[in-house]
């Protein structure tokens, strides 16, 4: 039963545990490593890795997002970032790469971010993404879902992603005509993924919408100020725990229809990253840690879409502090360094080898224990 907390009288509180909270429990068989296997497949596309780089300009341009894919994950480019704004970004990048954080970066990016969308970009930049090879996906918003969704599958996208810091199933406006996912979906031929959401009940609606995917988190990370501005703070091991119990039920309920779970926020290490599958996550997105490679286009500086929203920015700046190397050795090593920024992967197919699972859904059984 749900640890059920009386903060007062009158008021209750769920508990909820983070990533930190938790620890993997080996099981009783180990297994060699190479006899473990970190593949992942969402719809008909599979991916070598349980990865998706977090729709950040930080992160994902045509270029990295391509050699993501190229590495074994799903790139993900903001069709609503500077790609898209720009014919060639390159110098607000440096600018920005130059940025300090004790100055107005935040001013600065909502001065960047205040140039509007050029839809004839938008193609431009799924052919650049089709040309690099793999698996093309983008992330739109949900308030911009309508109007750039022509332009998006007329540019033949693999997976459209619609992501907002918390998206629901069913939208309530007075002013302007909402977003309803379910009938969006209906009509489209291509999986989608949604989210984040934070808790059972928004995670079973959002599958009922039909889509392939759920995110679930609000990407909370050190720079994220979601719960400074907003008040929301998400416990991911509870909610990534809560998801996938609405995943078990909506199976039964759909008599066999799976809906991957997305993991997004909490995430640094390969430990995190481990502990988010062992939650009962299928994959997880990556933000902050795929911008210390050497191909992330702010060379090191980092921020969350949500960063430049022009009246209420939620997310602090990261001003550039170097690199820890090419991207392929972020993902699969070798690692130099003892603190689980590198070789992300590597170390989730170890953590699965101590404990003797030899793939994901496996792991998902992994047993947990509370020790904080």
């Amino acid at each position: 039963m749900r640890d059920v907390v009386e903060i007062g009288q009158g008021k209750t509180a769920q508990r909820g545990y983070h990533l930190d909270d938790i620890a993997i429990v080996p099981s009783r068989r180990t297994r060699d490593v190479d006899d473990v296997s970190t593949a992942w497949q969402l719809d008909a596309y599979q991916f070598r890795i349980p990865c998706l780089g977090h729709p950040s300009d930080a992160t994902m341009s045509p270029t990295s997002a391509g050699r993501l894919g190229q590495l074994g994950g799903l790139g993900v480019l903001n069709v609503e970032g500077l790609w898209t704004r720009y014919e060639d970004p390159s110098k607000i990048f440096e600018e920005l790469a130059g940025l300090a954080e004790d100055g107005a970066p935040t001013k600065r990016l909502q001065e960047v971010y205040a140039e509007p969308i050029r839809p004839e970009l938008i193609a431009e930049r799924v052919r650049q993404m089709r040309e690099a090879g793999g698996t093309v996906a983008v992330r739109v918003s949900p308030q911009h879902t309508l109007g750039l969704a022509p332009v998006i599958l007329d540019a033949g996208v693999d997976i459209l992603v619609i992501q907002g810091t918390l998206v629901s199933a069913e939208h309530v406006s007075t002013t302007d005509e909402p977003l309803n996912l379910k009938e969006f979906i209906a009509d489209l031929d291509l999986p989608v993924v949604a989210g984040g959401c934070t808790d059972y009940k928004t995670a079973l609606h959002l599958m009922r919408t039909g889509a392939a995917g759920v995110i679930v988190g609000v990407g909370g990370d050190e720079w994220s100020t979601t719960e400074s501005v907003l008040g929301i703070r998400v416990p991911m091991a509870t909610a990534i725990a809560d998801a996938a119990a609405a995943r078990r039920d909506y199976l039964d309920e759909t008599g066999g229809r799976y809906v991957h779970l997305i993991a997004d926020g909490d995430l640094r290490t390969s430990g995190d990253i481990a502990k988010a599958l062992g939650c009962g996550a299928d994959a997880v997105m990556l933000g902050e840690p795929l911008s210390l490679c050497d191909e992330a286009p702010a060379s090191g500086a980092w921020w969350h879409s949500a960063a430049s929203h022009p009246s209420l920015p939620r997310g602090a700046f990261g001003a550039a502090n170097g690199s820890l190397g090419t991207m392929e050795k972020l993902l699969y090593g070798p690692a130099d360094q003892p603190d689980g920024l590198l070789n992300l992967f590597g170390g989730l197919r170890r953590a699965m080898a101590k404990c003797g699972y030899r793939d994901l859904k496996e792991f998902q059984k992994v047993g947990l224990v509370l020790d904080r």
